[in-house]
């Protein structure tokens, strides 16, 4: 079956002068679709909404083979919803520089190259340029998002219109991943699709669990925690930090205040005050004093060759900001507010739910990530909460080298922190994370020992327990 979306080839540089063939004639590499949802929209009818996306085929199925004649293995591999955050960051920039199938070099002519530490290796994967105004997304009648439900409904109708374009993957389990802002974004559309679901509403969609790295998602906790982290490494003194406490509390009063545009700016405001005491180090990993670098790819990304081979109208501009401009602006309101809650009801309802951190991310690292699981479940009362605290950290290891990562599951919840991670955890630890998502997806198992167990005798004496 011929789709108007399929991607078959890619230009390998900004000057084009090579490309990636993926579904040729003479190649057939990957089958992957790029293009549009196109969504009417409610604000200003007549007019649409665009949201762009960006599908890779798991490697397991066999792009030789026509999609109907390995149905059942299409069927019955996951799919992935990627989802950066910002808010305004492009979900391309998960594909390009943390886990997809493509990398871009920081040279000058802006080399694409294949990666061997895809995502989409053993599921599909789909990035989506999401809200308005992000990416390749757009509307026509310059309309943004000012809200998580806005957000969610529309991402909804988004994907029945994938869907229905591709009835192939529509019965996939499907799981929502993101990072960072995307913390608010994944709880809320997965709690969209379930209600809609519970409502008979559109395709059934098999949503089987969520996953998020990093994630902004309850700010007043994220805040406090920054102050702290970078007090204790070494980038304010103790006059600073006590000076940025009552900065904090002047956040924290509006905030309960329900005054939501005025935290906002507070809270922006106090962040680039302990960047600017700390000598402007870079919030997402404490040992940098820079964010990883986008290299070339504006440029690629807005090359008319490159636009043309997604099916994005030339005129159309790649859009990616980290919470700034217009889509950070309309989501004033949404930004400081907690959504801590959406991760209980998803755990209540029986979803698998992975939330995993870099451990040197200032900005929605370990300790808030931690504290935030804990008062969930607390919240779910005494037992679990004790059944939780009480549940085996595993020292996550590897047949040399230092530990991959400490790894905590209790039912259908799991926690992992990542060493030697900054905020982006798929980037600094990519085959390590891969890994860990895989033995989250598939039910595998964490390879390590409980540092808590008893020691296990060794020739008679005692040693340390490693498996």
């Amino acid at each position: 079956m011929f789709h108007d979306d399929l991607v078959t080839s890619i230009p390998a540089n900004i000057p084009n002068t090579m490309s990636i063939d993926l579904y040729t004639r003479d190649t057939k590499k990957a089958r992957s679709y790029a293009g549009y949802a196109h969504i009417d929209s409610t604000e200003n009818p007549g007019s649409e909404n665009h949201l762009f996306y960006w599908f890779f085929e798991s490697q397991t199925c066999n792009p030789h083979v026509e999609a109907a004649d390995q149905q059942e293995l299409i069927s019955d591999t996951p799919l992935l919803i990627w989802l950066n955050g910002g808010p305004g960051a492009s979900s391309l920039l998960g594909l390009f520089l943390e886990n997809g199938p493509l990398a871009i070099g920081d040279d000058a002519a802006g080399t694409v190259s294949v990666t061997s530490t895809t995502w989409n290796q053993e599921a599909h994967v789909v990035y989506w340029d999401q809200p308005l105004g992000t990416g390749y997304s757009h509307s026509d009648a310059g309309e943004f998002v000012k809200d998580e439900k806005a957000l969610a409904g529309m991402f909804w109708e988004a994907l029945q219109k994938f869907f229905g374009a591709h009835p192939e993957y529509a019965r996939c389990p499907l799981y929502v991943c993101g990072e960072s802002y995307a913390g608010k974004y994944v709880p809320a559309i997965a709690l969209e699709i379930d209600e809609r679901n519970r409502r008979q509403e559109g395709q059934h969609l098999d949503l089987r669990g969520i996953s998020v790295g990093n994630g902004w998602i309850k700010p007043e906790l994220s805040l406090r925690v920054l102050i702290d982290y970078a007090y204790t490494t070494g980038f304010l003194g103790i006059g600073q930090k006590e000076s940025l406490y009552e900065d904090y509390a002047v956040f924290q009063a509006a905030l309960h205040e329900g005054k939501l545009k005025k935290s906002t700016k507070l809270a922006n405001d106090l962040v680039a005050k302990v960047l600017a005491l700390g000598g402007d180090f870079d919030l997402y990993d404490v040992r940098r004093w820079d964010d990883l670098p986008m290299g070339a790819l504006r440029a690629y990304l807005d090359s008319p060759a490159v636009k043309n081979a997604l099916h994005v109208p030339t005129d159309v501009p790649w859009q990616c900001a980290d919470n700034a401009g217009p889509v950070a602006e309309a989501l004033v309101k949404d930004n400081t507010a907690d959504c801590s809650g959406l991760y209980t009801e998803l755990v209540d309802k029986g979803y698998k739910t992975l939330l995993y951190t870099g451990n040197f991310d200032t900005a929605c690292g370990y300790q808030s990530t931690e504290e935030i699981l804990d008062d969930l479940m607390r919240r779910k009362g005494p037992q679990e909460h004790a059944e939780w605290r009480n549940a085996p950290r595993l020292i996550w290891t590897q047949a040399q080298g230092n530990p991959k990562g400490f790894v905590r599951r209790r039912g259908k919840l799991t926690q992992v922190s990542v060493p030697d991670s900054g905020h982006q955890v798929p980037a600094f630890q990519p085959r390590v994370c891969r890994e860990m998502l895989y033995n989250w997806l598939f039910d595998r198992p964490f390879a390590g020992y409980d540092p808590q167990q008893p020691l296990k005798p060794v020739n008679g004496e005692s040693g340390q327990r490693k498996a």
